[in-house]
């Protein structure tokens, strides 16, 4: 026999918005700080799983931050998606220094037809922790929208994540 839950012990989180503020983040030793960052990201993982639809922009954007949030040097990747938005998987594809990482079009169109992509999302990070995007940011963009538009792949945002906050390019026009 399955166990079940007993309604009456189950308190809706939208009744109960408060359950965390006890949690004094500052508090925290590493290694709880640890455990809590690990249990956010399987959550969002768990969101991001292959055939899921992505929750929201917020969502993916945490997503994002999360998974690059401990990286101290700027990794590119892109989170691939089929016809109907739904997640195929996602990766880091290319490693740099603390300011640059080279990206090259050919490895992310590979990459897009070896998962079947219909769609992605591209990510980066900047380790400095300003998440403006810079002039190579919005070139490599636009490169990388014009090769994959040459196998029918839309390029549907590039997130940039600082640990100042992320910038959207769909929300600034820039795809």
């Amino acid at each position: 026999m399955k166990p079940t839950l007993i309604a009456s012990n189950v308190v809706p989180l939208k009744q109960d918005t408060n359950r965390f503020d006890q949690v004094q983040l500052a508090l925290l030793n590493q290694t709880e700080q640890v455990a809590l960052i690990d249990m956010a990201l399987e959550l969002l993982t768990l969101r991001h799983q292959p055939g899921k639809s992505l929750c929201s922009p917020d969502d993916t954007r945490n997503f994002i931050r999360l998974l690059l949030s401990e990286v101290k040097n700027e990794v590119f990747g892109a989170i691939f998606l089929d016809n109907k938005h739904h997640v195929i998987c996602h990766e880091n594809l290319f490693y740099g220094s603390l300011t640059s990482a080279s990206v090259y079009p050919r490895v992310v169109v590979q990459q897009a037809m070896e998962h079947n992509a219909a769609a992605l999302i591209l990510f980066h990070n900047h380790p400095s922790g300003y998440p403006e995007p810079s002039q190579a940011d919005i070139h490599i963009t636009k490169r990388l929208k014009d090769s994959l538009e040459l196998i029918d792949v839309r390029v549907l945002d590039h997130i940039v994540v600082g640990t100042q906050g992320d910038v959207a390019f769909s929300e600034r026009g820039l795809i």
